[in-house]
Formats: structure tokens, C-alpha cells, sequence
């Protein structure tokens, strides 16, 4: 059948609980071997990356789970005065702050206050601007979310003057702008974009956008150092990029204004820590669970793709592949700080660096540090699966089927089955056939065109196996 498509400094050496009841396997995973190991063989690199750079400062955290369960603070938070990192140190998250736009919109779509589908206009009716063509369509919520709106990257010279408009003048200078594409041409990254999503916000909401981010996530989550565009006491000093000469502009405190849902927060390595595991949570919303676990596979699941189809963009997340593996996260570049989260949501890890230049290449270090330690921690994290024993008996279903559109092959490895598709021209990635229990199966691909994920049965006659179930559709076994 057709369905069945076979697809040939500060270290914590101890957890720091963030929530009430843990939901990860037992045994301190911040005390594992490999953990620790791990956090040593990243702190010789990172430290070398530091002296070698002239980094002024890093924070780094690797979240498992509900836990913080390994955090190193490098460097100095302020170089003049030799103030050192810790990691109770702030930074403006820049970008990351439209994962929290995002959120605040699903929030408000679960409240059944807005719909992504719905046009911006209908809740911003100043929401108007120069179309790319004559039949370009409706600007919905979902394209601002997921950077496929088509607008303008920015509303102004902001990043050169540092003036950022305000919601006034946000409001203003629509009219003037016109769109790069029409919405769903191409993915085009826009900070223009998550400002106006910050507006759908407030309009619906009834708040401003920081009063709603301060009372609907920062609070349930417990981020008590997490601020939108104040100049905290100990927030760690920017600076920019090392020069020719060896020297860093130092910056100055910049607000972003009525630009702050997508570059406005403040937080450290403790809060954003706490935002990486309500990532992990299902269920209802309600408490720390600040969306529905169905609203936050909706996040996490790719989007829209830049022409390359190697990144994308979820809604708010952006979304890499590397290898076999799926991460979501962001990064943030604001004028003194660069910053970045990665989050493998298979095995419930997530990692978090904070930095104090402009040039630290925060993304770089993310990826070696969910290499490193996000790797050991990742292999205590996963969910445990519950795995039924194999039976060597099940060796009898071994064997050729043959069904009205092709042939398929089951073939005994070593304690497992795998199916082929033995006119296929390569043997490249066979799908599998997991045990869950009652001599059933459960389908497993590389692809989702097949029966992927439905159960595979076999049946039986005067104790010869005669033909299987994949799904809804069957194959006949071929006499040996």
C-alpha cells in the first residue's frame, strides 16, 4: 500500500531547583560524571576563547528539565572597575524578546482574544502601509510571528542614532513604510514586524506590552530580575567591538522605546533559565505553565525557511538542524551585548549564554556548550521511555510481504526488526519496527509520508504468520 512509504569562575556544582516538583528522572543530574566533566572541558575552551578574544565578560547555563543544573560566570561584568560576572549579572536580551511577544500573543489567542490568522488591521486599524504588489494580500498575525510578513526590517535609523521611536511615532510612521514582499514570499527577518505584534498586544490586552509581559510571564515564572527597558543597579556594562588597537567602545544605556517587544527586556542567566523550562511543560495552562503544552508544540514547529532550508522560523523560535537533531531558540544583539538560547526539546535541555560585547559570537559558544555539557546532561534528561523486552520469538515475522503496490521486506537485525523496501536503491535509513507490547509494533521513519507512528500487527494462521498490518493497510507474507 501506498501508506507504507519505507524511507531507505561561578560554578554550580549543585542543582538549583527552579520549580516545586522537578519533572526529570531522578538522581542529581547536576551531579552526574559526565555533567561535570563536561563543564570542564568547556570552561578550558571558553576560558581560552576569552584571553585569546579580549571577551570582556560570559554567563553560561545549561537547564535540564526544571532544573539550572550547571552555570559558569567568566570575565567581568564592568572592566574599569574589575567588577567580576556573576550570575546574578543582567543583560538586554535584545531578540529575545520576541520570544516573549510571541508567547503573550498565543496567551491571548488561547483567551480567544485574537486568532493568527486574523489581519493585523483587524486590531491595529492605523496598521497601513505601502503593499510590494497590487495583490499582495492581508498582513495576518502569524506572518508578523513567524518573519514572513514581508515588512520593513526596521522602523528607522535606530541602531545608528540609537533614537528608537516611541508607540507614538511607531504608530505614525506606518504610513510612510512600504513592504520589501508580500506576506508569505520569503522568510525576511523584521524588527518592525514584532513592534507592531507588540501593539496587537496591547490592544487586545488592555495593558501596556511591558505591564502584560511584567504580569502574564515574568511573574507566573518567578523572573524577578527580568525588567523591560529600565537601567537596573548591576547590570553588567556593554561594550563594543574590539578594535584594531585592542579597545572597546563602552555604551551607554539605550531605550528601546515603543520597540521594546522585540528588543526591549532585561535578564539574566537565573530567569532566562526559568523561561528555557516552561518550555518543557505540558499540560494546562495555569501556575508556571504559561501556555497549553499544545500551543507550545505550535511554537516550536517550523514555520516558515529561509531560501537555504537550513534555518526557518517557528512562531517567535527560530529553528536550526543540525545532524539529526531539531533545536529552537533565539539569539539578541543589542548595542553592548550579544546573547543566545538553544533548546533541544527532545531530551528537555536547553542552554544560555550572555555576554558583554558585540563580537562574542554568542551562538558559536551556544553550540559548544549544548555539545559539551548540554550533551552529557541531555543523555540523564530525555524522557524515559517505557521499552518492552525483546522476544526472540518474534523472529518468525521475518520475512517478504507483498501488498497490491509493492513489495515490503521485515529483516531480523540483532534483537530488532527493520523494514526495507527491497526494490529500493539504496538501504539508506531503514524504518523500524518498535515493540510496544502484545507482540504489536509501533512504525518508526526517517519521513512522515508513511504510516509513521500507527501500529504495526501481525497476523497468524494454523501458526504460520500470513500477512501484516501497517496502519489500515496490509501485506500478504510470501511463502518462503
Amino acid at each position: 500500500m501506498k501508506q507504507w512509504v519505507v524511507a531507505c569562575a561561578m560554578v554550580v556544582l549543585t542543582p538549583m531547583l527552579l520549580f516545586a516538583q522537578p519533572s526529570v528522572r531522578t538522581g542529581a543530574i547536576a551531579d552526574d560524571a559526565d555533567v561535570l566533566a563536561a563543564g570542564r572541558l568547556f570552561s578550558a575552551w571558553l576560558d581560552g576563547q576569552i584571553a585569546y578574544r579580549g571577551l570582556p565578560g560570559v554567563v553560561v547555563g545549561v537547564v535540564a528539565g526544571d532544573e539550572l543544573i550547571w552555570s559558569k560566570a567568566f570575565g567581568y561584568a564592568d572592566l574599569a572597575t574589575k567588577r567580576p560576572m556573576t550570575r546574578d549579572v543582567t543583560f538586554r536580551m535584545a531578540s529575545h524578546s520576541k520570544l516573549f511577544t510571541a508567547t503573550a500573543i498565543m496567551q491571548l489567542r488561547e483567551d480567544g482574544k485574537v486568532r493568527l490568522d486574523d489581519p493585523v488591521s483587524q486590531h491595529l486599524p492605523w496598521f497601513r502601509m505601502a503593499p510590494a504588489g497590487d495583490d499582495d494580500g492581508p498582513v495576518t498575525i502569524e506572518t508578523l510571528l513567524t518573519h514572513s510578513s514581508g515588512l520593513q526590517r526596521e522602523a528607522g535609523d535606530h541602531w545608528v542614532s540609537w533614537n528608537f521611536p516611541t508607540g507614538d511615532e511607531l504608530r505614525a510612521l506606518m504610513a510612510d513604510r512600504h513592504a520589501a514582499y508580500a506576506p508569505q514570499v520569503r522568510w525576511k527577518y523584521s524588527n518592525l514586524a514584532y513592534s507592531v505584534a507588540g501593539q496587537v498586544v496591547e490592544a487586545r490586552s488592555g495593558q501596556s506590552w511591558a505591564d502584560y509581559v511584567r504580569d502574564h510571564i515574568f511573574t507566573p515564572l518567578g523572573m524577578s530580575s527580568s525588567s523591560v527597558d529600565k537601567d537596573v543597579p548591576g547590570m553588567a556594562t556593554g561594550y563594543g567591538r574590539r578594535m584594531p588597537d585592542g579597545s572597546r567602545e563602552t555604551m551607554p544605556f539605550i531605550d528601546a522605546r515603543g520597540m521594546a517587544a522585540a528588543t526591549g527586556i532585561t535578564s539574566n542567566v537565573n530567569d532566562m533559565a526559568r523561561f528555557v523550562s516552561a518550555q518543557f511543560r505540558h499540560g494546562a495552562r495555569g501556575g508556571n505553565r504559561i501556555l497549553s503544552g499544545g500551543s507550545l508544540r505550535e511554537m516550536h514547529r517550523v514555520r516558515s525557511v529561509e531560501e537555504t532550508w537550513a534555518a526557518g522560523n517557528a512562531i517567535g523560535f527560530a529553528v536550526t538542524r543540525v545532524g539529526d537533531k531539531t533545536y529552537v531558540g533565539h539569539g539578541g544583539s543589542y548595542p553592548g551585548y550579544t546573547t543566545h538560547t538553544l533548546i533541544h526539546p527532545a531530551t528537555r535541555v536547553g542552554v544560555i549564554v550572555l555576554t558583554n560585547a558585540g563580537d562574542s559570537d554568542p551562538s558559536a559558544i551556544a553550540r559548544q556548550l549544548m555539545n559539551t555539557v548540554g550533551e552529557a546532561a541531555g543523555r540523564r534528561s530525555a524522557p524515559a521511555s517505557t521499552v518492552v523486552p525483546w522476544d526472540a520469538t518474534w523472529a518468525r515475522f521475518a520475512g517478504l510481504y507483498r501488498g497490491r503496490f509493492g513489495d515490503v521486506h521485515v529483516v531480523l537485525l540483532n534483537d530488532r526488526l527493520v523494514v526495507i523496501s527491497p526494490n529500493a536503491p539504496t538501504l539508506d535509513g531503514p524504518a523500524s519496527l518498535v515493540p510496544i507490547g502484545g507482540g504489536r509494533f509501533r512504525y518508526d521513519a526517517r519521513t512522515g509520508g508513511s504510516a509513521i507512528g500507527e501500529v504495526v500487527r501481525f497476523v497468524e494462521e494454523n501458526g504460520r504468520v500470513t500477512r501484516v498490518y501497517a496502519g489500515d493497510g496490509y501485506y500478504d507474507r510470501v511463502p518462503d
